[in-house]
């Protein structure tokens, strides 16, 4: 089964990508590795705010996690024109706006790990990743990520 398949059958359609909005580009490939920038979490098409701990649950940071990954897979997907050229995802940083309590930042980070593992299968999806906890993000918004990919020779 394709990616796209497996994205259609998850009912997921991957969005437009935002130009960025500061002094970087959206995504940049070396030799077989794509570096896709930090994307931050979103809702309604606005940054997702809150403190993980004080304002959101970890089950609602999961769901951000989740639609940041979705953001990540249409940047990723404009950086090589099909997702079927992914031989795998290398490695995620997850940057968690969370209340100094606040230890649940690897199930935060979930949400994104497993639907990559969901949409490329465990061989190609499953990949290195830190978690971090973080005093504030960009906006104000409750997670970040940043993805590593690694294309099909």
């Amino acid at each position: 089964m394709s990616v796209y398949d497996k994205l259609q059958a998850l009912n997921i359609t991957l969005p437009k990508i935002d130009s960025p909005v500061a002094a970087f580009v959206p995504f940049v490939r070396s030799g077989n590795l794509v570096f896709i920038s930090g994307h931050i979490a979103k809702k309604d098409g606005k940054p997702w705010t809150g403190k993980l701990g004080v304002d959101l649950t970890t089950a609602e940071g999961k769901q951000a996690a989740h639609s940041i990954a979705v953001d990540l897979l249409a940047t990723l997907q404009a950086a090589v024109n099909d997702l079927n050229n992914i031989q795998r995802i290398v490695k995620l940083l997850v940057l968690v706006n969370s209340a100094p309590t606040f230890t649940e930042q690897h199930l935060v980070a979930n949400g994104a790990s497993e639907l990559l593992i969901e949409v490329f299968g465990r061989e190609c999806g499953a990949h290195a990743r830190s978690a971090f906890g973080v005093a504030q993000i960009p906006l104000g918004a409750c997670a970040e990520i940043e993805l590593i990919a690694e294309l099909k020779i």
